[in-house]
């Protein structure tokens, strides 16, 4: 009985190991910020409920991500058209969001990547202001607006925060400062880790920053967004980008990803980010629990 109970358990495990071995591996990428890390945990224990197994690889830099990707060594992306648009296809024509992502899913095909149904929010860069700023200066409601104010004032103290990575790139802040003409020099630019530019508005520190339009930490912390009434900043739809060579070898994938984007709007994920960069709630967490709220058939 004890031999027969033994090969019984041997067959079990043999078989749940053969099981596991069939399911299909996607590979998740995440670039370094909350949005990324929330996607990634979200799409993974989703796929995992429809008979995937995921594997996540976090804290990316865009052009690693991408050349990742490109190479074969990640699957799945959620990436964003402007991203795509600009860095990586080098597209500088001013178009919406419509025409983004049909541009970026033809020139991407072309690289064996494929953009799936898009999500329902754009996560495109901003320039806020502090509560109390917004208040002393309740005219200031466009970029434009700030011009004229930072022109008028020359005040050494009304410094503009931004992360690195925009301040250095050439279609960041040297294109913002020619589209606006703004009056930005090294005096009064400080250039920081994303995150912190939000602390520094919440304090005060700083008489503008730039922000991302889906961020948690816009309303946690009364934060004013200017309006682009240029229209500088490219849109960022984001979307799951996948190998083509992946949804050729799982034909239903595309189709299970579909309903899981267009759950996401701007203020889904303004509340999703809030719940980590604010409340200090784990990733995982929120990702199961939003999950356990969206159910999918």
């Amino acid at each position: 009985m004890k031999k027969t109970s033994l090969i019984l358990g041997c067959v079990l495990l043999l078989a749940g190991l053969a099981h596991a071995a069939d399911k299909p591996l996607i590979r998740i990428g995440a670039r370094v910020f909350t949005e990324q890390t929330l996607l990634a945990q979200i799409t993974s224990q989703y796929l995992n409920s429809k008979g995937y197994d995921t594997h996540i690889t976090g804290g990316l830099g865009s052009n690693l991500a991408r050349s990742a990707q490109e190479s074969g060594q990640l699957d799945l992306l959620w990436e964003y058209t402007g991203v795509s648009l600009v860095a990586y296809n080098h597209v500088s024509e001013k178009l919406d969001s419509t025409q983004s992502y049909a541009r970026v899913k033809q020139l991407d095909a072309e690289k064996g990547l494929t953009w799936l149904t898009p999500s329902r929010f754009s996560n495109t860069y901003a320039l806020a202001l502090p509560q109390k700023i917004a208040q002393q200066y309740p005219q200031i409601n466009t970029i434009s607006d700030l011009k004229k104010a930072l022109d008028n004032e020359q005040d050494p103290h009304h410094l503009v925060a931004l992360d690195t990575e925009f301040a250095n790139r050439s279609d960041g802040l040297d294109g913002l400062v020619q589209s606006y003409r703004l009056n930005l020099t090294r005096s009064n630019i400080r250039q920081m880790d994303a995150g912190l530019v939000y602390t520094a508005l919440r304090n005060g520190q700083v008489f503008a920053g730039l922000v991302y339009t889906t961020d948690g930490r816009l309303s946690a912390f009364n934060l004013k967004l200017l309006a682009d009434d240029r229209h500088y900043f490219p849109d960022y739809t984001a979307a799951p980008v996948v190998r083509q060579a992946v949804l050729d070898a799982n034909p239903r994938l595309a189709a299970d990803l579909k309903p899981l984007a267009e759950l996401f709007d701007d203020q889904t994920m303004r509340q999703l980010n809030a719940r980590v960069d604010v409340d200090h709630q784990s990733p995982s967490a929120v990702a199961a629990d939003f999950l356990r709220q969206h159910p999918i058939n």
